[in-house]
């Protein structure tokens, strides 16, 4: 076969590799993957922001409370096995990491709520304006976290559909697209819900009900004797 005649029909070839590679999702792949990528950057950048927060707050609340010395080494101790997993992009593609990653984090979130409660307890600073404008931001965090970890779990499921799904899982096989892990708890429902670090003023007590006033026993009028006549 001619040279020219080879080169002629390299390109309609191509092309055709091509479509097969479109129709069977390995566009989708690149696609899926880009967006899993942007999201769990999202996800890191939002915890790190908590964490960021955890040594003024852990400042803050020893000024008032020295002596709860146990949640405040807890709320630490979980910030600095958050700090020593290292949080990488490729993270997501190794479940077991992944995995320690968010237990992780998890105790990260039940220290900052045992902190929370001990706050609770002491008024003066409740009122500590540093301790209320961080409060506010820890709050704010843990609602874009729980965005950001909604849109991840959006993301991989779509993407692990495809990796699953044929034709598209041959496309998988052929360059070895896998499943992706993603964000599971026991209460599925626990995961859409920021943990309560509002600290407003505290209910008023209940105001108890008047007593009744005594009954006043009752006194009927005393009988009329009529008068006898008089006798002339």
């Amino acid at each position: 076969m001619p040279i020219q005649l080879m080169q002629l029909l390299k390109f309609p070839l191509l092309l055709l590799v091509v479509l097969q590679l479109s129709g069977c999702g390995y566009n989708t792949f690149q696609s899926s993957d880009e967006e899993i990528k942007a999201a769990w950057a999202e996800v890191l950048n939002q915890y790190q922001r908590r964490a960021d927060l955890v040594p003024n707050l852990v400042n803050v609340v020893k000024g008032y409370a020295a002596h709860e010395k146990d949640v405040l080494t807890q709320v630490t101790d979980a910030r600095s096995r958050v700090g020593s997993i290292n949080a990488t992009p490729e993270l997501i593609n190794d479940e077991e990491a992944f995995k320690k990653f968010i237990a992780a984090q998890g105790q990260m979130s039940s220290a900052l709520s045992k902190l929370m409660v001990v706050a609770e307890n002491y008024p003066q600073l409740k009122a500590d304006g540093l301790f209320r404008d961080l409060q506010a931001q820890l709050e704010g965090t843990e609602n874009r976290i729980t965005v950001a970890r909604n849109r991840y779990i959006s993301t991989v499921k779509d993407y692990n559909i495809t990796v699953r799904s044929f034709p598209t899982n041959l496309t998988a096989m052929m360059f070895g697209y896998k499943t992706k892990p993603s964000f599971t708890v026991e209460n599925e429902q626990a995961i859409a819900i920021p943990p309560k670090v509002d600290f407003g003023a505290p209910a008023p007590a209940a105001v108890p009900a008047p007593a009744a006033a005594p009954q006043q026993p009752m006194t009927l009028p005393a009988p009329v004797i009529p008068a006898e006549p008089v006798r002339q």
